[in-house]
């Protein structure tokens, strides 16, 4: 083959390789995406345009016939090569690694205020080998991934979604109030993690009616409902006129 093709080859490769590589940041970034996937995705698009443009050069290269040569006397002793390579790179590519079960399991995402041993700081940048965390006096704290990923992590931002509804009531103290806690028991028998007790006595009883709901939104109503429901029971039971 002519110089002149072997050339036109290499270049072909290459460019075709930045522009796959581009596309691909371009499609994986032109998106508005939660904590969580976009943490995902920025480790993602990390990994897939590094082995776009190592697979691109390593085609450019092989495309040259004295390069070929020598890759073929690498690949005769590739056991040695490859021991030699994996001592080296071993925590790099432990930090690799580490990178993404970090953006998979993510016990920590981008934005997320965390503490990392004794540091306090915005996670700013999860790479594939470290993850850079933004302190309160703006330094900047980079973590290799490895050890972020076998280390205590605290976690401010991740929190449950899931709330507590809660609602009080007044009882006059001349109720029997075991009565009254028993007949708001049975009342919510079917809600989430109900529970009911009495919270504070004064001038009158005050009872407190919890359960759970999904999120904020539903506490507000299961409390609008919660009302409703325990006002018309206590006037069954004769306790409200």
């Amino acid at each position: 083959m002519p110089a002149w093709q072997r050339t036109a080859i290499v270049v072909a490769v290459i460019v075709g390789t930045v522009v796959a590589a581009r596309l691909a940041e371009r499609w994986l970034t032109g998106r508005r995406l939660d904590p969580e996937d976009a943490t995902r995705l920025r480790v993602l698009r990390r990994t897939l345009v590094s082995t776009i443009v190592f697979v691109g050069v390593l085609s450019a290269l092989l495309a040259i016939p004295a390069v070929r040569a020598i890759a073929g006397g690498v690949l005769a002793s590739s056991a040695v090569i490859g021991l030699v390579v994996g001592f080296a790179a071993q925590k790099t590519l432990a930090n690799a690694v580490a990178g993404v079960l970090i953006a998979f399991s993510q016990p920590l995402r981008i934005g997320d205020r965390v503490e990392v041993g004794g540091h306090t700081g915005i996670v700013e940048e999860i790479g594939l080998t470290y993850t850079f965390i933004r302190l309160d006096d703006h330094a900047r704290l980079v973590i290799p991934n490895d050890k972020l990923a076998s280390d205590t992590i605290l976690n401010a931002s991740i929190v449950s979604r899931e709330k507590v509804a809660e609602i009080t009531l007044q009882i006059p103290l001349s109720q029997r109030l075991g009565d009254v806690v028993e007949a708001l028991r049975d009342e919510t028998s079917r809600d989430r993690e109900a529970e009911v007790f009495v919270s504070g006595l004064g001038d009158s009883a005050t009872v407190t009616v919890r359960a759970a709901a999904a999120g904020e939104e539903e506490a507000r109503s299961l409390e609008r409902e919660l009302r409703l429901r325990v006002h018309e029971r206590l006037r069954v039971e004769g306790i409200f006129a």
